[in-house]
């Protein structure tokens, strides 16, 4: 996970995260954004058991972009390398995952499997973030959605129980270390 919430906020969460994805398939997917009345994309990876491994707000939907989110998910903290990446059929993917084979950032052993039925975990998923989203009534500048949308997931990571030592049903827990990392007074 990566985050611009500042430098405290990032390794105080990258320092509670569990060890990483179990499963080594991702599902990865990218959803609509209104900035200044534009469509801008958000690329999100999850593993096959709905843990958010990592997302990125891009301006464009093509394989320059969708080589940078890849290049970032894998290396995101905590998550090991997947045995099979879950797309749909947008064209960015295949362009993008055989550039990083060819650079050597990821095993020519990693399949890459175009099925939108397979998605059905991350649209799902998709559902809290753009509920969020669509109260907002669209954002004034890409930093202010970028901004916004990182908070978003990573409450929505906390929720999950990405959190190392708090479990998933713990909702005073919860609220507590959400208090403690933005700093908020009880």
């Amino acid at each position: 996970m990566h985050l611009a919430l500042g430098a405290g906020v990032c390794s105080r969460t990258e320092q509670t995260l569990p060890a990483g994805s179990k499963t080594k398939s991702y599902r990865i997917d990218e959803t609509y954004i209104k900035v200044k009345g534009q469509d801008k994309y958000l690329c999100r990876a999850l593993d096959s058991t709905g843990q958010t491994i990592d997302f990125l707000l891009t301006a464009r939907r093509d394989a320059a972009a969708a080589k940078r989110f890849l290049r970032r998910a894998i290396h995101a903290f905590g998550n090991g390398m997947p045995r099979v990446m879950n797309v749909d059929k947008n064209p960015a993917y295949p362009a993008a995952v055989e550039a990083l084979k060819a650079e050597g950032a990821i095993p020519h052993r990693v399949a890459l499997r175009q099925c939108k039925y397979l998605n059905n975990v991350i649209e799902q998923d998709h559902r809290t973030v753009k509920k969020r989203v669509w109260l907002a009534k669209g954002y004034g500048s890409f930093q202010s959605a970028w901004r916004t949308l990182q908070g978003i997931e990573t409450v929505q990571m906390i929720r999950k129980g990405r959190v190392r030592w708090l479990p998933k049903g713990d909702v005073v827990g919860q609220a507590l270390f959400i208090g403690e990392l933005f700093g908020l007074a009880a």
